[in-house]
């Protein structure tokens, strides 16, 4: 029978080497606890200039969604007495009915109410103390999907760019979050 033992002898530093390697491990942790702390000061900065943009990008697309259904009520009035030229016209009732679907599709509110509460939800994220990524992405995937209906609802060619603008904005939100534990 044969039987095999480990007659390596442990390695042994002497206790200047041993001093010196720990050193340099406490230097190494302390410079990565600070390169950690440095680099989420500077997301920090990034995302709430981000969140600056979507929060002023979503002010303008409540002013112009004020005027829409004007806007929409014209378009439609005109696009209707070009239809309608040699035919006797539509009673005002039933153009006002017409005039208030648009309107209704068009409505931007709930969207631009729901981007305001993902700005409130983003700003508590980046006040907190405990890793958020996962909660960001989410968020993310929120504040995306708002001005993808805003852009599709949406009945103006400035409105349209605003919620394109929203979307490049969130986009860079999103690979900012991609750095976030």
């Amino acid at each position: 029978m044969i039987e095999a033992t480990d007659e390596t002898p442990e390695p042994v530093l002497d206790e200047a080497v041993q001093t010196a390697v720990l050193a340099s491990a406490d230097k190494a942790f302390s410079a990565l606890v600070a390169a950690r702390q440095e680099e989420g000061q500077s997301l920090h900065a990034i995302l709430i200039g981000h969140l600056d943009t979507v929060e002023r990008l979503s002010a303008a697309a409540r002013n112009l969604a004020a005027t829409q259904p004007q806007a929409l009520k014209e378009r439609f009035l005109y696009q209707l007495n070009d239809l309608l030229a040699e035919a006797p016209p539509l009673p005002g009732e039933r153009i006002a009915q017409e005039v208030a679907v648009l309107a209704a599709k068009a409505n931007v509110r709930e969207e631009l109410d729901r981007l305001d509460a993902h700005i409130v939800a983003g700003r508590a994220l980046l006040t907190g103390n405990e890793p958020c990524g996962r909660k960001w992405e989410f968020l993310a995937q929120e504040f995306n999907r708002e001005a993808n209906t805003l852009c599709s609802k949406s009945q103006d060619i400035e409105l349209t760019r605003i919620g394109l603008d929203l979307k490049a904005t969130i986009d860079q939100v999103r690979e900012q979050v991609a750095n976030l534990e």
